[in-house]
């Protein structure tokens, strides 16, 4: 006996309300509510079946949201005559294809261990992945593609939130909100070419862009109508612009940046080519000017190109701006044989509100700054900002007929949303917003440490940082758990805006257990790394 055709409506309907509202639950109301009626006639176009429904509902990942909205959708689309399902309603059918495992409240997934993370350089390691399969030829009658895919999604925004929970090592600040940005994402925003020259690609988001930057060379002193700059896809291209600038300006210049510095600048050095010099650290991960000299004075013949680091990526230590200006002026570099690019990826919007902290600014003989937008500031997707002199760019730039524009970028194609979180962020906070913030995250960090040494784990801050550095965990799962950047025998937390208090002390509490059992057995000591953060810093048991 075949299912009447009222039921068969019904299921579909049921089926298109459930999965409209666990899609809802991916992102905030105000996008829920932009893009309902749009799902809503998408989905009910299609007639469905009972196993669909079942197979989303089998889930078990709908919050009370999807419920309430489901029977609301499910009286409205009845004309309020919502009625139960007969016999015929079979609760066993299940999504042919399998769905992600769920990350459980310990970190641990509920029905596949995590194996140990090993970095095999040469091949392409295939851990796990979500397959993309071609639909079914009934997939727009049945909907099991997308049952199957708002089943994959629900979970995937589960292990979101869990793996935020416990997200620590790496610069990102996690507090934001957009929702009033959602109704934009049905564009296809393209900041191609020159952000002041306007293309003919009409759908961009210039006028974002420019403002935004209009900020930043405001923060950094440099006037209007004397910088050039542009919304980069992640600090790393900040770097690559910066320092390719100043090889456009010195081509036969020698690249200085201290061993601490990012990753991302001596890549630039192999994609350009350039001679680099490494330079040693002080023990706070400062760039040593002593021997900064010493490596100046060794190639007095060439122009320098030097990387100061606003924040380095470990110990988030910042080099003394003003000491390097001095040190190249002693060795006899003038203004014009030398180039300075900032990078400061993080501390770069921290600097300017931090008392007694070295000022970067244009008034000083730099040639570049950039700065991350998805770390201080806080952005959905990787970003950041490029300023550097208008004087410079030229020799760097050249026209696009196709574009009607001109190529000054390191990419070509740039996310046009980018600069439009940016601009909302940064109209939302302002420079008072982000000195409240600066201030909390420079309080929680030195509430850390403190913490860590009342422990007995060795812990270091540097002055104007966020960047709490200490003994390396002996367990790789709970390095993983928490997401802790690592180097050698020291790791660290890096404080930002979404750190609280109670998220540290939960740390910490979890921390202290695990290590009591690391070395009860009294045959390990915890390791000693003076050399890493100064013996004043370091508690183990040669230094205590």
């Amino acid at each position: 006996m075949g299912i009447p055709h009222a039921c068969w409506c019904r299921c579909n309907q049921a089926k298109a309300a459930v999965a409209l509202a666990v899609s809802c639950s991916f992102c905030n109301l105000a996008f829920s509510l932009s893009c309902l009626i749009e799902r809503v006639h998408r989905l009910l176009v299609h007639q469905s079946n009972q196993r669909t429904l079942i197979s989303i509902l089998r889930s078990k990942d709908q919050l009370f949201l999807a419920s309430y909205m489901a029977e609301a959708m499910m009286k409205q689309v009845n004309g309020g005559l919502a009625e139960k399902f007969g016999p015929v309603f079979d609760p066993t059918a299940v999504v042919a294809e399998p769905v992600p495992p769920v990350v459980t409240e310990n970190g641990h997934e509920l029905k596949h261990k995590t194996a140990e993370k090993e970095i095999v350089l040469g091949k392409n390691v295939h851990a796990s992945c979500f397959s993309v399969t071609e639909p079914e030829a009934d997939d727009e009658f049945t909907g099991d593609k997308e049952a199957y895919m708002a089943g994959v999604l629900a979970r995937y925004r589960k292990t979101l939130m869990e793996r935020t929970k416990h997200h620590l090592g790496y610069p990102y600040n996690l507090d934001f909100d957009y929702g009033a940005l959602a109704q934009l994402q049905h564009f296809s925003i393209n900041n191609l070419g020159d952000p002041f020259i306007e293309s003919n690609y009409g759908v961009h988001s210039r006028q974002f862009e420019v403002g935004v930057l209009d900020w930043f060379a405001r923060l950094w002193e440099l006037e209007n109508n004397e910088y050039w700059g542009y919304i980069t896809n992640c600090g790393t291209e900040g770097n690559l612009h910066g320092i390719l600038v100043g090889r456009e300006v010195f081509p036969d210049g020698i690249l200085y940046a201290s061993r601490e510095s990012h990753y991302s600048v001596f890549k630039a050095a192999r994609m350009y080519r350039m001679e680099c010099v490494k330079v040693d650290c002080l023990i706070s991960g400062e760039i040593d000017c002593a021997g900064f000299k010493a490596k100046l004075l060794q190639n007095k013949d060439k122009p320098a190109i030097i990387n100061v680091n606003i924040g380095t990526t470990v110990k988030g230590a910042v080099d003394d701006l003003d000491l390097v200006i001095q040190t190249l002026e002693e060795s006899g570099f003038t203004q014009d044989r030398f180039y300075i690019h900032c990078d400061g990826a993080l501390f770069g919007l921290m600097m300017p509100f931090v008392k007694k902290a070295p000022k970067v600014s244009f008034k000083k003989p730099i040639g570049s700054v950039s700065v991350s937008g998805h770390k201080f500031v806080g952005c959905p997707m990787p970003c950041g900002v490029q300023i550097t002199r208008m004087e410079h760019i030229n020799v760097l730039s050249s026209n696009v007929e196709y574009l009607a524009s001109r190529d000054a970028t390191i990419m070509g194609s740039r996310n046009g949303h980018a600069p439009i979180f940016l601009w909302y962020t940064l109209n939302r906070k302002g420079y008072k917003g982000f000195q409240k913030e600066v201030q909390k995250c420079l309080r929680n960090a030195h509430y850390l440490k403190d913490r860590l040494l009342d422990a007995g784990i060795s812990a270091m801050l540097n002055e104007l940082s966020s960047t709490v550095v200490f003994e390396r965990p002996q367990d790789e799962e709970f390095v993983r758990r928490w997401q802790l950047a690592c180097q050698g025998n020291i790791a660290h937390v890096v404080v930002m805006p979404n750190v609280t208090i109670d998220k540290l002390d939960d740390f910490l509490n979890e921390l202290i257990d695990n290590r009591s059992t690391w070395y009860e057995d009294g045959k390990r000591q915890p390791p000693c790394i003076a050399a890493d953060i100064g013996s004043e810093n370091c508690v183990c048991a040669a230094h205590k």
